[in-house]
């Protein structure tokens, strides 16, 4: 019991620092933001911090991996909620739509602003691949063994579309009208797509 106990506490102090961090880091971004600004608002510690964590940056990067998969998720079920979740076309619109939607929103800076230069390129490139790159990947392969696109390199071209998915967030992370950003975006984007789709042969 009193080992459970601690992992209970630790399990809180984790959560309570991810949430203030969120809220903070969304706000004021990663350099407006002190280590002792976030402990205050977690009600914690600046020892808790450094043990959980190892400083703001350990917070950071926490935060914005949840972030990324929460996000994942989130468009999941709204793919996994369509009529026919194997039709490429309509869960690249709907999860392109959310996709782009998320991207609008107040915490978006920690994902699409801060993080490049807080954990840097390639850790922020292969955590937007850890979480981005399985769910094309599945729609991509489903559609194919469906039949629904033509025959094309599965893997490769679930990256290149990952590609042009997140610099599309990028796109309307940092536009003056990101409605108007993520409109064009999103037109774009499934216009790419229809391109692999497979035209139904004329009679």
């Amino acid at each position: 019991m009193p080992r459970r106990s601690q992992e209970d506490r630790s399990r809180s102090t984790r959560a309570a620092l991810e949430a203030a961090g969120l809220r903070l880091f969304a706000a004021r971004g990663y350099s407006g933001v002190s280590a002792e600004e976030i402990v205050a608002e977690a009600g914690v510690t600046r020892g808790a911090l450094h043990h959980h964590y190892g400083d703001k940056r350990g917070l950071f990067t926490a935060v914005l991996e949840q972030m990324e998969a929460d996000n994942t998720a989130e468009i999941d079920a709204a793919i996994a909620a369509l009529p026919d979740p194997d039709d490429l076309q309509a869960a690249m619109a709907v999860g392109l739509g959310l996709f782009l939607e998320i991207n609008q929103r107040p915490e978006v800076r920690i994902a699409m602003i801060d993080a490049l230069s807080v954990i840097g390129w390639q850790a922020w490139r292969e955590m937007e691949t850890r979480h981005g790159l399985g769910m094309i990947t599945d729609q991509l392969q489903r559609a194919v063994d469906a039949g629904l696109v033509v025959p094309l390199p599965v893997r490769t071209m679930a990256h290149l579309l990952l590609s042009a998915i997140t610099e599309a967030g990028m796109l309307v992370a940092h536009a003056e009208d990101p409605q108007r950003a993520a409109a064009e975006a999103q037109q774009s984007l499934l216009l790419m797509v229809s391109g692999i789709l497979r035209q139904p042969e004329s009679a």
